[in-house]
């Protein structure tokens, strides 16, 4: 494989610079050893799930590929909610209840998994490759991650955020950049502000880190790929581009979505799950805009929507998804996961061919 620098794909001793991206609900152990064994990095998304659903995903992987994989977690503190907050919000979320026929909303029994617990789980697991997103770990973390034998990739939607990250002993940096489908992982500064596109981020974040940069946001095919190589990445992570692979369980109404979404379908949103996010649009943010800046922040929403998404999802109701996706979406294609590699890795070829034939 023809790459600018081969620093990112040496030092997992992967065959191409090519990361499937860690997506909650869309994430399977199948997924990201299709991927791994394929020649990229697959990921598997644990940020929904309890310490001992992280050891079996991580043990169910290593079952099914030899090859170096990487697992994704949230930096998240526990919320204490108001409770006039919640049932503030609760009101205006009634009538999505009501269409689905879900009846009177309850208090959620828990707003997230507890992150020490999950820590200790993934420290315990010590898969090749961990990242981390929506904040930073310690010094001292880091440490013990690298000690057990994993390579450490913090998430940074800014220069400063990879600079921390740097800091701190992280490996790799994976540049989110505006384009990005799903959560915004800004840790510093407002997310407005930090919403800068991939094109202007990545020359920016390479100038200031000595570590490798993985490209975020926007990437569906190889040109994209080689885009973000010629700016200084080292890699590329796609997420949006694996969503219409059969081996990703998302609702069949969320893949129909994809197919039929267009260069301007997505747009930022807070009101699905507290914290900015890139989806498609549907009815739910349309209805759900005027409180676009009063909903409680992420976790809180996340759960408070959950049922209501579930049950869509079951339904096929894409009204009231959430459908993740990038700025790229309206280039999806239908191929298995393993399929989706091998074509990126091919495109990358031809493009960069063509780039030194000119």
């Amino acid at each position: 494989m023809m790459t600018l620098s081969a620093d990112f794909t040496d030092m997992l001793c992967i065959e191409y610079p090519i990361v499937q991206g860690p997506m909650n609900g869309a994430s399977t152990p199948e997924l990201a050893a299709a991927v791994s064994n394929a020649g990229g990095l697959g990921s598997f998304a644990a940020a929904l799930l309890p310490p001992s659903a992280i050891l079996e995903g991580v043990q169910k992987i290593r079952s099914l590929t030899s090859k170096p994989f990487n697992v994704n977690l949230f930096i998240l503190d526990t919320p204490n909610p108001d409770h006039s907050e919640i049932i503030r919000t609760q009101s205006l979320l009634a009538p999505f209840r009501t269409s689905l026929n879900l009846g009177p909303a309850s208090m959620p029994e828990k707003f997230c998994e507890n992150f020490q617990l999950q820590l200790e789980a993934l420290l315990k697991a010590a898969p090749p490759v961990v990242s981390f997103t929506f904040g930073i770990l310690g010094k001292d973390v880091v440490s013990q991650f690298k000690r057990a034998g994993c390579r450490v990739i913090g998430t940074a939607t800014t220069v400063a955020e990879a600079v921390a990250w740097e800091e701190v002993g992280a490996d790799f940096i994976c540049a989110q950049g505006s384009e990005a489908g799903g959560h915004r992982g800004t840790f510093i500064g407002d997310f407005e502000q930090s919403c800068i596109g991939l094109m202007a981020l990545i020359p920016q974040m390479t100038a200031a880190v000595s570590i490798p940069v993985i490209a975020a946001g926007g990437m569906m095919d190889g040109r994209g790929i080689v885009s973000s190589l010629v700016l200084g990445a080292q890699a590329a992570q796609l997420g949006t581009a694996f969503l219409s692979c059969p081996e990703c369980p998302i609702p069949l109404a969320w893949k129909k979505s994809l197919l039929l979404a267009k260069d301007d379908s997505t747009r930022l949103t807070r009101t699905f799950t507290g914290r900015c996010a890139r989806g498609i649009v549907n009815e739910f943010m349309e209805q759900m805009r005027p409180y676009e800046n009063e909903v409680p922040p992420y976790p809180i929403q996340n759960a408070l929507t959950g049922p209501i998404r579930q049950a869509a999802g079951k339904l096929d109701r894409s009204e009231f998804i959430s459908l993740w996706a990038g700025q790229g979406v309206g280039m999806s294609r239908q191929m298995t996961a393993s399929e989706l590699v091998q074509t990126l890795a091919a495109e990358i070829k031809s493009t960069m061919s063509n780039m030194l034939q000119r």
